[in-house]
């Protein structure tokens, strides 16, 4: 298996940044690993872990997942045709492969058809940002790049070996994503975050996440300790997570938001919470 395997997509709120300071919090053993809100999975795919479990509610991401799975090869031959047309003209072919999702019978069309699309705009995008507007079409500019290089071949196939082998990849709300959950194993959290301002960017579906959201995923946390499952949540630094996760270990970090248009914005600080005690979790009971 490829050792350096990453992300095939940018994805808000994406973990690049923040990898080394998860990986010094979490438990030093576990058995199976938890991701309800995987994005551009890059935890667990630095991770690599042998029994993993990833979900979003995104149906796009999750399909280009399976599509990477169980058909790389048709994948990157679909996406070289993107990117030899896009060189051709790029602005218009962008926007016209960006109002595919605005046809009758767009949500019909073969995986590979759909999967290549969504990476190919997820490449040629302004500043890879994945957005839709009510109506469900993805609304984001076109970032005037005359090239686009839209895959890896080695981090695709190496992709593909990993999560046939040893990947569970489901689409549905992040408490059924953690229903088996079982003493021992770790879940990892990485939700829409709480709203620092109300002109936030919150979510990358139509349905916001907001307050509800946040408060009945502190519920399952607290649920998930119960159990006996290491658990570890991100989010930012606002005054409703640090209530809602009083009792747990929170622990503040420096970040760059770079999906942040404006440059002036991008510094920030977010927190990392955990259920469990650092000089313990060679225990799988704490």
């Amino acid at each position: 298996m490829k050792n350096n395997m990453q992300p095939f997509v940018k994805w808000a709120g994406g973990k690049r940044q923040l990898v080394t300071e998860i990986k010094k919090r979490m438990p030093k053993d576990f058995n199976k690993y938890y991701e309800p809100f995987v994005g551009g999975g890059a935890l667990f795919i630095d991770l690599k872990h042998d029994k993993s479990i990833i979900n979003d509610f995104s149906k796009e991401l999750v399909d280009a997942y399976l599509c990477i799975r169980d058909f790389p090869r048709e994948l990157m031959e679909a996406l070289s045709n993107h990117e030899a047309k896009h060189e051709l003209n790029p602005k218009d072919y962008y926007y016209r492969i960006r109002a595919l999702d605005r046809e009758e019978g767009w949500y019909e069309k073969d995986l590979v058809t759909r999967t290549a699309r969504f990476i190919y705009l997820n490449k040629s995008c302004f500043n890879g940002l994945y957005r839709v507007n009510k109506k469900g079409y993805f609304n984001v500019p076109f970032n005037s790049k005359l090239r686009v290089k839209t895959y890896d071949e080695d981090n695709i196939l190496a992709l593909s070996v990993y999560l046939k082998n040893h990947v569970n990849i489901y689409n549905g709300d992040f408490s059924a994503a953690v229903k088996d959950a079982s003493k021992g194993d770790f879940v990892f959290f990485d939700p829409p975050y709480d709203l620092l301002k109300s002109d936030t960017f919150d979510s990358y579906n139509p349905d916001a996440f907001g307050v509800a959201g946040q408060r009945r995923l502190a519920d399952l946390v607290m649920e998930l300790t119960e159990r006996g499952c290491y658990v570890m949540i991100t989010n930012h630094n606002t005054p409703l997570i640090n209530e809602l996760y009083k009792d747990l270990n929170i622990d503040l970090v420096n970040v760059k938001r770079m999906i942040n248009s404006d440059s002036k914005n991008r510094n920030g600080q977010e927190v990392i919470i955990y259920n469990y005690d650092l000089e313990e979790t060679d225990e799988t009971n704490f």
